[in-house]
């Protein structure tokens, strides 16, 4: 049985596992598909077929859970800013000459009317938030591990989203909490937007359509835009849908 194993948490990625899954691949046709979470929400949504969630423990660990498994072939499908992880795939793929495909969306892309500033860290973007003109009332759309260096800043008011709530929270002097899971329509971030008075917005460039509304919201609206960049990654084949990594597996598994 060609087993392949998905890297998973993007949309992208629980995608290619419902339409594998929902083909009749995993299991029914002479191949097995297992998804692996991270598992760094409490309480995430599951993919069709197989699941493991959790860490491998390094590059040893996935060559190890790649022998023990019998995988053929990694689709790594994770985070455009899951640095460390396509790291270890790359390697472990590698060391158990394993074929890797990364699956990522493409980066978001300034265009006419957008106010954006790219930064490689988020000593750089809070540097640039207390530079002249200061912001005042800042977005945080971040991961809740990313928060920490932003609680520095005084004389800011932050809105943070955030899937699952920070633990701990950052010592903000002010900041308030919003618990919510993308997808966004642009009439609610637009609402959003105006509701808290939002002059900057801080983000990473994901990527994708599931929330990248607030940036319709912010070009409409004026506001600025402090994105990240996406960190170095591998050399690895990649491709951009989920149409172009089903086939991709389907050549490796031969039909």
């Amino acid at each position: 049985m060609f087993t392949v194993l998905i890297l998973g948490g993007t949309s992208e990625a629980y995608q290619l596992a419902e339409a594998l899954h929902g083909s009749g691949d995993s299991g029914g046709c002479g191949r097995r598909v297992i998804s692996s979470l991270a598992g760094r929400t409490a309480q995430p949504r599951l993919p069709a077929g197989e699941y493991r969630i959790g860490g491998f423990g390094g590059s040893d660990g996935l060559v190890a859970y790649l022998h023990r498994e019998s995988i053929d072939a990694v689709v790594d499908a994770t985070h455009p800013f899951a640095g460390q992880m396509r790291w270890h795939a790359a390697t472990a793929c590698a060391a158990a000459g394993v074929p890797l495909l990364r699956l990522e969306r493409p980066a978001w892309q300034a265009g006419p009317g957008d106010r954006w500033s790219e930064v490689d860290d988020w000593p750089t973007a809070v540097a640039q938030l207390a530079a002249a003109p200061p912001a005042r009332r800042v977005l945080l759309a971040l991961g809740r591990q990313e928060l920490a260096p932003f609680a520095a800043l005084d004389g800011v008011h932050f809105l943070i989203r955030s899937v699952d709530p920070p633990d701990p929270m950052p010592p903000f002097a002010s900041a308030e909490l919003l618990l919510a899971r993308g997808p966004f329509t642009l009439a609610d971030e637009r609402e959003l937007l105006v509701r808290h008075a939002i002059d900057t917005i801080v983000c990473k460039n994901s990527g994708g359509d599931a929330t990248d509304a607030k940036l319709a919201a912010a070009r409409e609206l004026g506001v600025r835009v402090l994105m990240r960049r996406r960190p170095p990654q591998p050399d690895s084949p990649t491709v951009a849908t989920v149409a172009a990594a089903a086939q991709w597996i389907a050549a490796r598994a031969g039909n």
